[in-house]
């Protein structure tokens, strides 16, 4: 009697508790270090709402991250989420890599219309969309604000700069007074020695056929234009504009003594500039935090300098992708919308290290770097309509960049002819479409 009593009791009792749900885990990559607690904070925050779902957070560097990801592409072992870069999504959209989400959008009535306008179009073709947009970034320039105040070049004047390619207008002045020989001289003075400098006004970051933080800022306010709209099919590299800029600009190294020769700087540009080797670089919002924790002097950020075609910026950003070969699809959008939801946004936006694509989130991060002491309103002030310009989206991106970094190389290591180099690696562009 007692055996059946129990067995009875064991029945009912255990008949009334519902088996735990299985829990699946999301692999979700990235390649910024400074992004992992923010994102890590906002798994934490999905996984609250939604405690079926785990998210495994995996951070690359850049160029491990990217080999990385084809590799997983490749053998079936990609993350089911992962951090996407407009220079990278066309191919994985031609590759059938990266799912389109505008129909899950269309099915949970998802807002687009609360991200910074234009942003969505760059995460678009055809009618499809490949991803939810969750920051922006602009670029100024990074200067150090001991070495201003010493020779004497005010914030305001650096702020209210304006450059052209014949001469290098008040920008060049600026740059010259701010690189200093081993005598002392600056670069205005006639007794400056160009090949003895120990102080450069200006350091160049490594080149790329794109140029975001390196030259198209100069190159687009001189009225160069990449492409003629998004998708398009074909480049102007071989535009004059574009040839002046960068004979100007690399002249700065290669002849004047302003600014580290490009072959001393490598891909290290922004060491040499926390180093103290130079006085101002060119870089975008998302290094804020490298440079405010690894400067021993007072960092500022000012507006890029105005060009004969007025004040440009390249205006980019990241979206997240789901993995087309992903076991958990359904799973993985919810990621994808949380990631790009207002709550998400304003976490990552509190931690101060990136700009969110929703505004009040972006004023988070402006607020965050305020109170650490970082005046970072240089970069929001230039993310209007007038002052930017996309990032040129295409097909063939790997190729391109890998064809106009040679040629960029070229021009900057060498005192060539710009505009026949140029040519050359234009029609090669061209000629892949």
């Amino acid at each position: 009697m007692r055996k059946i009593t129990a067995a009875l009791t064991a029945l009912l009792f255990g008949g009334a508790c519902a088996p735990a749900l299985a829990e699946t885990q999301l692999n979700y990559w990235l390649w910024d270090n400074n992004q992992v607690p923010p994102y890590q904070a906002c798994a934490d925050e999905f996984h609250k709402q939604h405690p079926d779902i785990s998210i495994k957070i995996s951070q690359f560097s850049w160029n491990d991250y990217w080999t990385a990801l084809s590799t997983g592409f490749v053998s079936g072992e990609a993350p089911d989420v992962f951090t996407n870069q407009l220079s990278r999504y066309p191919e994985f959209v031609n590759n059938n890599q990266v799912t389109d989400i505008s129909d899950l959008i269309k099915r949970d009535n998802v807002p687009t219309d609360i991200y910074y306008k234009g942003l969505l179009d760059l995460w678009s073709k055809d009618g499809h969309v490949y991803g939810l947009p969750k920051d922006w970034d602009t670029v100024a320039m990074v200067y150090n604000k001991d070495m201003l105040a010493k020779a004497g070049v005010s914030e305001e004047e650096l702020n209210s700069a304006t450059w052209n390619p014949q001469d290098g207008g008040s920008f060049e002045k600026i740059i010259a007074k701010l690189s200093i020989d081993a005598n002392g001289n600056n670069g205005l003075s006639p007794n400056f020695d160009a090949k003895n400098v120990r102080q450069y006004g200006f350091v160049t970051p490594e080149l790329d056929g794109y140029g975001q933080t390196q030259w198209s800022h100069f190159a687009v306010s001189d009225g160069f234009k990449f492409v003629d709209g998004l998708w398009a099919t074909a480049y102007h590299y071989d535009d004059p504009k574009l040839a002046e800029t960068l004979t100007w600009q690399r002249d700065l190294g290669l002849k004047k003594g302003f600014a580290i020769p490009q072959k001393d700087v490598g891909n290290n540009a922004s060491g040499l500039f926390v180093a103290g080797k130079a006085a101002i670089t060119p870089d975008g919002s998302w290094k804020i935090s490298f440079y405010g924790s690894n400067a021993k002097f007072k960092v500022g950020y000012a507006l890029l300098p105005k060009g004969p075609a007025g004040r440009r910026t390249m205006f980019n950003g990241l979206a997240d992708g789901i993995w087309t070969g992903t076991k958990h699809p359904e799973e993985s959008w919810q990621w994808v919308k949380f990631l790009a939801s207002p709550t998400c946004e304003k976490i990552v936006g509190a931690s101060g290290v990136v700009f969110p694509a929703i505004e009040e989130a972006a004023k988070l991060s402006q607020d965050t770097s305020f109170k650490k002491g970082w005046d970072v309103s240089a970069f929001l002030k230039e993310a209007t309509p007038d002052q930017t310009f996309y990032f040129p989206i295409t097909d063939h991106s790997s190729e391109i960049n890998s064809t106009m970094k040679a040629a960029l190389e070229q021009i900057f290591l060498n005192d060539v002819d710009a505009a026949t180099v140029l040519k050359d690696a234009n029609d090669h562009v061209n000629s892949v479409f």
